[in-house]
């Protein structure tokens, strides 16, 4: 762990397991709340550092990390991929977005701008004139999931660095290694080691004192739900920042392009073996194309190989434990005792859930109304727009929508009318640009991520007003 500005151990460790043949990869520190109350006491003396570091040395540092991690974009490619349950392909697409983001985190760094304010637009204030200017917020404790374990840490780490913020680190318990690995590169281009405090261990020993603390002035989540829940419960009066998840709907209209269509969603159903906060769970087809768009989509995924995550040709990996995988298996089970029919997939074998394809799914099923964060996906008939867009809207999520259709009008209706933070139209919703304002609504989170959104949520407004002779 890096605590205070060190590389600490301890006595009792965790295993990081490769959840493809449960080979261990290596072990990392168990940590205790007494290393918790470290980490806040060392974030307090990184943030007098890292707020009075100007801001063309907060940019250097963000480039040269991100230099760092280009030219080792195949080392950390190698630890995603082992630790996770993303392909080695899918492992280096995600080094080469860490990369990018740290880069947009720099750039952003001399954009946190602040306006006049025409103090003299009310009577009384002619002879005053001011502005306001964005200041850190603080210590930012940053938890991440294990799906996305570099990038995800960098679109925590990149922007609140840039605003001058010091950071607790909480990676995933079950992938800790690529966090680890980019605070290495934070630590040889120049950021001070007070600054970043990684600490690794099982939430419930050492979460609650590190949410609850005054010192955190931002909680920055992202994971499952009723994690969410409890954070908020016990925060206390900061920030907080969420993105818990979604249940994502597609809209496939007879006018689409077929093809388009099929590869978008079959990719965006099972990349990273379906554990995928945007990833592609239910697609609604008009009655008139529905078969022909159902056996594509069916064949398609039928070819997908699966199995060994390092392998150049495998298109999906294992889900992250063996656990997770019987419960997708479950809800699968679930859905054909109710009546739904599995048209291909459904078996497991270990860690490795099959891509499974279900339709005539009962709404009441598990599958159907909860995030499955697997590889499963749902297909449904309807009629009409409006009828897709009221199903889609139907489940207490809102992370990303999507529509395939040809005619513009369609597609505006469907942008306008679908309740989410993010509709692709002609795309999966499986697509987020790392400058895009990322969040959702309802039960899929709070406010939003993006590095400029970020760094919004990572600072506050201070107003400097003068009343002049």
């Amino acid at each position: 762990m890096l605590l205070n500005g060190e590389w600490v151990t301890t006595t009792e460790t965790i295993a990081v397991i490769d959840p493809y043949d449960n080979s261990l990869i290596d072990s990392v520190p168990k940590a205790s709340e007494k290393d918790a109350l470290l980490a806040i006491e060392s974030a307090k003396k990184g943030f007098n550092i890292a707020r009075k570091m100007s801001v063309h040395q907060r940019a250097t540092i963000l480039y040269k990390t991100a230099d760092y991690v280009e030219t080792r974009k195949e080392e950390f490619a190698q630890i995603i991929a082992r630790e996770g349950s993303k392909t080695i392909k899918e492992a280096r697409k995600e080094a080469n977005r860490c990369v990018n983001t740290l880069r947009i985190s720099a750039e952003e760094s001399k954009r946190l701008l602040g306006e006049t304010i025409p103090f003299d637009s009310f009577p009384g204030g002619e002879k005053r004139v001011g502005y306001f200017y964005r200041f850190p917020i603080g210590i930012v404790l940053a938890i991440t999931p294990f799906n996305d374990p570099l990038n995800l840490v960098a679109h925590k780490l990149g922007p609140a660095f840039a605003a001058g913020n010091s950071v607790i680190l909480k990676p995933a318990t079950v992938t800790p290694l690529s966090a680890i690995k980019l605070a290495e590169a934070f630590l040889a281009s120049g950021l001070p080691g007070e600054c970043l405090q990684v600490i690794t261990g099982h939430g419930s020993e050492i979460g609650p004192a590190l949410v609850q603390s005054e010192e955190v002035r931002m909680v920055s989540f992202t994971g499952g739900l009723d994690a969410g829940k409890d954070i908020t419960k016990i925060a206390g009066i900061k920030k907080i920042g969420m993105e818990l998840g979604s249940n994502s709907p597609v809209i496939v209209w007879k006018d689409a392009d077929l093809p388009l269509a099929v590869e978008s969603c079959v990719s965006g159903a099972f990349w990273a073996a379906g554990q995928n906060c945007i990833g592609v769970q239910r697609i609604y087809i008009h009655e008139d194309i529905y078969d022909i768009f159902a056996a594509k989509f069916v064949e398609l995924t039928k070819t997908y190989k699966i199995g060994n995550k390092l392998a150049e040709d495998c298109d999906m990996g294992p889900m992250i434990t063996e656990k997770e995988a019987e419960r997708v298996e479950a809800w699968v089970k679930e859905a054909v005792s109710m009546g739904a029919n599995c048209l291909c997939g459904g078996g497991r074998n270990g860690a490795i859930m099959e891509p499974t394809v279900m339709e005539n799914v009962p709404e009441t099923a598990k599958i159907h109304k909860d995030e499955v964060f697997g590889p499963a996906v749902n297909l449904y008939k309807i009629k009409t727009i409006e009828e897709a867009i009221e199903k889609a809207n139907s489940l207490p999520f809102g992370l990303h929508a999507a529509i395939f259709s040809s005619d513009i009008n369609t597609a505006f209706k469907a942008a306008y009318e679908l309740d989410c933070g993010g509709v692709m139209i002609n795309d999966s919703t499986d697509y987020r640009l790392d400058s895009m304002p990322f969040g959702g609504i309802k039960n899929s989170g709070l406010g939003r991520e993006g590095i400029k959104f970020s760094l919004q949520e990572m600072t506050e407004p201070k107003t400097i007003c003068f009343t002049l002779a």
